[in-house]
């Protein structure tokens, strides 16, 4: 008979063997969890029944937060979203344009951009409409590898007047263009853009790969813009070209749709003429934590989330039970700068019934996670970094 062999006891039987070499201590936590014996996860009772991670539109993955066991999120479970077509793209053929204000417009295939030294980066992002709307599932967490965006744009050579680096998907669709009273219906590519000194900072990579395997379809095969601690919008799947001009960049997915509008001084209310309406485009995370799942093994409870910032240290998070005080969580040590940073919390004196459960980050600069009332006066869905707290039952 053949021996069925859990993956706990697969786990378990790596750790112990890379303790006995003098190895364990080189691996990541995430990369060998060590699960328990008995180990079950308390059910929320928060998710409406009509959540779907995979709603038939075709258009949306979402990451089903439940099942977060590690740092790095696998492929399949990615989560995926876009405005217009999956262009199908053959990288034998691929050829990414570099154009605009350069000494040296030039084509790059894929084998031109594996053939120079590659980055490896953990970093994890979210879409920045991401909220409890869609039970926080428009985030996850990988390793890219591909280039450093700065070494291909001095490899062009940089004319001294440039100031703007726009990045063109090949994913294209019709799109309405307001402008006063009229709409124009026109066919537009997506595009997304940054500041030279952004683009020249050494984190922007080229990515041709996730978690060691080349981009899937819907991560932007063959080659995408991975701007870490930026929200998804910002990281520009099946790249076709990098422009570099003078103005600003005013596309539809940067002037128009992807925006914060919010009310600042004064009472908050419209009418008030002592408020400042201001406008801004969304690029950087705001700083948010979520709670993911909980675990029960034998008598004890550990709580498990994540925070997504734009890179700044993480200080602390804490979390509250049932409105109680504000208790310590330890983050994982696995957490790199631009990673989702995973965190644990044991939740000590649980009783039967429901709980509420809230978690709040607060950076190395003091920045501390907002609750929803903070954000009266924001109009826009966007950015939606308040507190969330989660309701368990305890049986």
């Amino acid at each position: 008979m053949t021996e069925q062999i859990s993956r706990r006891e697969t786990l378990d039987t790596l750790r112990k063997g890379l303790a006995a070499a003098g190895l364990l201590a080189l691996v990541p936590e995430w990369a060998t969890p060590a699960l328990a014996q008995g180990e079950t996860d308390v059910p929320f009772t928060d998710i409406p029944k009509t959540f779907n991670p995979n709603p038939p539109n075709g258009q949306t993955r979402m990451l089903d937060i439940r099942k977060i066991d590690g740092m790095i999120t696998p492929k399949d479970q990615f989560f995926a979203i876009q405005h217009m077509n999956r262009p199908v793209i053959d990288p034998a053929t691929y050829r990414l344009k570099i154009t605009g204000m350069i000494h040296k417009p030039e084509e790059i295939s894929l084998a031109d951009l594996r053939a120079m030294r590659s980055t490896d980066v953990v970093a994890g992002y979210e879409c920045s409409g991401n909220s409890p709307r869609s039970m926080q599932g428009l985030s996850s967490n990988g390793r890219w590898t591909g280039v450093k965006l700065s070494e291909v744009l001095k490899r062009a050579g940089i004319q001294p007047a440039a100031r703007e680096v726009v990045f063109f998907g090949t994913d294209r669709g019709m799109q309405d263009i307001v402008f006063r009273q009229q709409t124009f219906k026109l066919e537009q590519q997506f595009g997304r853009s940054m500041t030279l000194e952004n683009a020249m900072k050494p984190a922007p990579l080229l990515a041709y790969a996730l978690n060691g395997e080349p981009l899937t379809l819907e991560q932007g095969s063959p080659l995408r813009l991975i701007m870490p601690g930026w929200y998804g919008v910002a990281n520009v799947k099946w790249l076709s070209e990098v422009h570099l001009q003078e103005d600003r960049y005013v596309g539809n997915y940067q002037a128009r749709w992807y925006r914060r509008l919010q009310g600042v001084g004064g009472s908050g209310e419209d009418n008030d003429p002592q408020v400042q309406w201001v406008e801004r485009e969304v690029t950087r995370m705001q700083l948010k934590s979520v709670i993911a799942r909980v675990r029960h093994t034998g008598g004890a409870y550990q709580v498990l989330g994540f925070c997504l910032n734009d890179g700044t240290p993480i200080k602390s998070v804490e979390v509250s039970v049932d409105n109680g005080p504000w208790q310590p969580a330890t983050l994982d040590k696995a957490n790199t700068q631009y990673s989702w940073k995973l965190f644990t919390f044991e939740w000590k004196g649980a009783t039967p019934g429901e709980h509420t459960l809230v978690s709040r980050a607060t950076d190395a600069n003091g920045t501390v996670q907002p609750v929803a009332a903070d954000l009266k006066t924001k109009k826009t869905f966007l950015e939606a970094n308040e507190q969330f707290p989660r309701k368990v039952m305890i049986g």
